[in-house]
């Protein structure tokens, strides 16, 4: 299993609160590998194998138990006098599984960990319920750290690593992306099958499955054409338009509709716009990220890519993996790809393959220039080094993500 640290350190910072820890992610990024790293160390801590508890309930014989069922199993099997930590793997397959989580939360002996591959685990009703009671800690696929540390031993460090070999780890991971199981594989057609497997599970059990007449073949259209324009500014009634002129006819109504699941399953993320000048926020017109650079290749397959719509995917979703908000910033007459903000600091990214170019260096630093605060502001190249240019710094996007 590759150690994935930031989540265990999250979950040990919430162990034993009187909370409920929730796990979201798209299918396959990991989240049960995490709750496996979580037990054993508690494990490796002292806690007994008795008072560890886990189900997955991908496994059909749980799914034929109803809920009731499974509470009593759980409840006669928890240690009296101690605290027992319940792990429930994709919660969503059990019908009526809140009714577990309520009535497990009330127990006085129980740290509760669950976990789920869309949205409707935090349903409006579910919130209702346990208002106050959960944490989401939500899971994305390996970060390019993750990626690299996984390859080498404890003992070495990051910044050791030869140069060719973290540019060619980078080069992989730009194109193949960090589904954990899928970055092993080596051989091209397996790893294919592997990635449209997780494309096609997702739009089938996380979203047609939810609706009585879904549409297979706009729901494929509208993945194929959002992981193709990733960084470019997108509505319903544009996508719609597209589809339809493409012979998938559809209204901008119910891909606005399907958009909605998308984001419930996290196969994607909506970038929402921010009047910097303004100080507000605008809805019309959004970008939408892939949960990850690889699902590019499971939807598009060889179809030649644009870089910097890669590395603004990779960019995007590591400041979302680093717990930041994350804004497309809009100024008069010029864009910033991505205003970042947490704990009430903001941060402002460009993200460009390369500055060499003197016109294109005088393009990306031009809209940071009119930005008047004094919060940090960055351009992500790949080219090498870092700068200052009177507070606008430039830094390496591979050194910027191998950073801890």
């Amino acid at each position: 299993m590759i150690d994935r640290p930031s989540y265990i350190n999250q979950l040990q910072r919430l162990r034993d609160l009187d909370i409920i820890k929730v796990l979201t992610g798209v299918r396959r990024c990991g989240k049960s590998t995490i709750l496996s790293l979580f037990s054993e160390q508690l494990l490796s801590e002292g806690v007994s194998a008795d008072r560890i508890h886990m189900m997955n309930f991908e496994d059909l014989s749980l799914q034929q138990m109803n809920y009731l069922d499974i509470y009593r199993s759980l409840q006669s099997a928890l240690v009296p006098g101690k605290t027992n930590y319940v792990f429930l793997d994709e919660v969503q397959q059990l019908a009526h599984f809140e009714k577990i989580l309520d009535s497990l939360f009330i127990l006085n002996n129980v740290d509760l960990y669950v976990t789920g591959s869309n949205a409707f685990l935090l349903s409006s009703e579910l919130a209702t319920l346990l208002s106050g009671r959960y944490i989401e800690v939500h899971v994305l696929p390996l970060s390019f750290a993750e990626l690299v540390s996984s390859r080498e031993s404890e003992s070495t460090k990051l910044s050791d690593l030869d140069g060719t070999v973290v540019n060619q780890r980078f080069e992989r991971y730009l194109n193949y992306g960090g589904f954990p199981f899928a970055a092993a594989i080596a051989d091209e057609m397996t790893y294919r099958d592997y990635m449209t497997g997780i494309v096609d599970t997702v739009l089938v059990k996380d979203i047609l499955s939810r609706r009585q007449r879904g549409n297979a073949r706009l729901v494929q259209g509208m993945a194929k054409f959002l992981v193709d324009v990733a960084g470019n500014l997108v509505n319903p009634r544009k996508i719609a338009n597209t589809l339809t002129s493409s012979g998938i006819k559809t209204t901008a109504d119910t891909v606005a509709d399907y958009l909605k699941d998308f984001e419930d399953s996290y196969l994607f993320y909506r970038c929402d716009r921010y009047d910097i000048a303004g100080k507000k926020y605008l809805s019309i017109n959004s970008k939408m990220y892939p949960a990850d650079g690889g699902l590019r290749q499971a939807l598009l397959g060889s179809k030649r890519p644009n870089r910097g719509s890669q590395l603004e995917t990779i960019v995007f979703l590591e400041l979302r993996r680093r717990g930041y908000d994350v804004y497309v910033g809009t100024l008069q007459g010029g864009e910033v790809d991505f205003i970042a903000r947490k704990n009430g600091v903001t941060e402002y990214y460009q993200v460009s393959a390369t500055l060499k170019d003197e016109n294109t260096y005088r393009r990306e630093i031009a809209s940071l220039k009119v930005i008047k605060d004094n919060f940090r502001k960055i351009i992500l190249t790949e080219d090498s080094g870092a700068y200052d240019d009177q507070g606008i710094e430039q830094i390496n996007v591979i050194d910027w993500l191998l950073a801890q």
